[in-house]
């Protein structure tokens, strides 16, 4: 049987003509191995035998306990609250993986590590171009992930990368989990989410909204660093009457809610959800303009510090996020907290690249600003 989403349920074919297949959670946390188990029993293999801990100097050690040469391997590996600990998992695997002369390394990274820092920040750096090149230079040879913050990330590999989309399986939770979603309207909080939110609403046949002249977005040109003048006025290497203009520096408007959110349900959509400051000021604002009910649909739910918290002592009514990011203690502090599972989607992409089949299927319907 097939579910929405156009993928089959229960144990997926696997050619092993191919030759081997080897599945890997390279994360030592406990919580963070439950993604890989869910893929490896929808792909009917056992996973990996791998032992990954840290030592008293916390110092992190993979032993590979199975012979891996010449076969497709995948490392699965999720996001815990030690990012730099989880990245040098996922390294010092792929390296002795690729020691062990495997056929192929595939990273499985749902959620893409300091995707945040991938634009210049002033005197800053691009990040997530060094955790690319890392990866690379590990051994990574294909790399599967999920909504990327920003797709231009692909560019920073020299592999091939599946940047895959968890909007089906949101599209499918709001049509079954949200009865009367015929009056709700699709909210960007931000004119920067405002393509997401017109890919969900186009797709649910429903009304738009976007909430304009909240506080700056730490994503803005201000904070670029393009914008910085000379720190002294030089007049050495041009006239002296020319003057570079300057640009004039933006002043944020009062709130505004672009759109008729009056007596709807507000289904705001985002790719992240992290510091919940900016979803429970929106939620307030669409409270003031008649919105009864308020849910938020977000891809990584990373909830932290005391977004819990916050979220439970808020207008918001529910949040959705997938498991690309382990959040069972969050859920256990915020009850409003709902997970949509997407292990369906990524045992299918591993199963079509170890069968070297087309990843295309996939990728049906979906538009360059989805």
């Amino acid at each position: 049987c097939t579910c929405e989403t156009g993928i089959e349920k229960g144990p997926l074919y696997m050619n092993h003509t191919k030759g081997g297949l080897v599945i890997f959670t390279a994360n030592s946390h406990p919580s963070s191995r439950e993604l890989g188990k869910r893929i490896a029993e929808r792909l009917g293999v056992e996973l990996g035998k791998v032992q990954v801990y840290q030592e008293a100097n916390r110092e992190t050690r993979v032993q590979i306990q199975e012979s891996v040469r010449g076969k497709d391997v995948f490392v699965i590996q999720t996001m815990s609250k030690d990012v730099n600990t989880t990245i040098m998992e996922m390294l010092i695997m792929v390296y002795a993986c690729r020691t062990s002369c495997a056929k192929s390394i595939t990273g499985v990274l749902p959620y893409f590590p300091y995707s945040k820092q991938c634009k210049m920040r002033k005197r800053g750096s691009i990040v997530s171009k060094l955790v690319a090149s890392m990866m690379c230079k590990a051994g990574l040879t294909h790399l599967i992930t999920m909504d990327l913050h920003q797709k231009e990330i692909q560019g920073f590999f020299n592999i091939p990368v599946d940047n895959l989309r968890a909007s089906p399986f949101l599209l499918q939770y709001i049509q079954e989990e949200i009865p009367d979603y015929r009056n709700a309207v699709i909210v960007a909080k931000s004119p920067a989410s405002a393509k997401r939110a017109q890919s969900f609403a186009e797709r649910l046949r429903l009304g738009i909204a976007v909430i304009h002249g909240e506080a700056q977005d730490a994503e803005s040109d201000q904070v670029d660093g393009r914008h910085s003048p000379p720190t002294v006025k030089t007049t050495g290497a041009i006239h002296p009457s020319m003057e570079i203009p300057l640009l004039i520096p933006k002043e944020k408007p009062p709130i505004t809610v672009v759109g008729d959110v009056g007596g709807r349900i507000a289904i705001i959509v985002d790719d992240i959800i992290d510091d919940v400051d900016s979803f429970v000021a929106a939620a307030e604002t669409l409270k003031e303009r008649g919105a009864y009910k308020i849910f938020v649909m977000a891809t990584h739910g990373l909830l932290s510090s005391e977004a819990p918290r916050f979220i439970e002592e808020s207008a918001i009514d529910e949040v959705v996020v997938t498991n690309t990011i382990p959040h069972e203690l969050q859920k256990l502090q915020c009850p409003k907290i709902k997970t949509v599972d997407i292990s369906m989607i990524l045992s299918e992409a591993i199963r079509r690249i170890h069968n070297g089949e087309s990843m295309s299927y996939l990728f049906r319907n979906i538009g360059v600003d989805d």
